[in-house]
């Protein structure tokens, strides 16, 4: 839900989105296959999926076979990093979706990270977007030689699941 009303969102905005989706060795590959239908649906203008094989560093339960909490209160979500934490996964993410966007000639980055994300993990919280959005500007041809500014626009960082759905919703997504 959060990429579909995130790509919504640019769209919303005036944004021609180009949609990125990763097989990182996730245990729910149906995942993807969910992402290729919300592409289409949400009038990406093109959708690719990247191999990057972040189970082979382990550390979390999302890649490894351990065992995922379920039923957990928005507090128990919040308190501390989960073992649903993928190591680094935004920003590895985050650096494929730059060199990408360079490619492409865009400069807008659109993530779906949201309030519940970014209270248990570290790379979806605003200091970390716009530490970004720094690195992007060093980190690229266009930022150093074309002095192109790239903007990490997260329109789900301080909603709510609950927000999310009533945003979907007037959205029509």
């Amino acid at each position: 839900m959060d990429s579909a009303v995130t790509l919504a969102e640019a769209r919303a905005a005036g944004f021609a989105p180009y949609a990125l989706s990763f097989r990182y060795g996730q245990r729910h590959a149906i995942e993807l296959a969910a992402a290729e239908r919300v592409s289409a649906a949400g009038g990406a203008i093109l959708h690719r999926v990247v191999t990057v094989d972040l189970a082979a560093l382990g550390g979390s339960a999302l890649t490894a076979d351990v065992e995922v909490p379920k039923g957990r209160s928005e507090h128990e979500i919040g308190a501390g990093v989960p073992v649903t934490y993928v190591p680094a996964r935004n920003t590895i993410f985050l650096s494929v979706a730059l060199g990408w966007a360079e490619v492409l000639g865009a400069r807008d980055l659109f993530i779906g990270v949201n309030a519940v994300d970014y209270s248990g993990y570290p790379d979806c919280r605003p200091e970390f977007l716009r530490a970004f959005e720094a690195l992007a500007g060093v980190a690229t041809a266009a930022g150093t030689e074309g002095g192109q500014r790239f903007r990490v626009h997260a329109p789900l960082l301080e909603l709510t699941k609950a927000d999310i759905v009533r945003r979907a919703i007037e959205l029509d997504v």
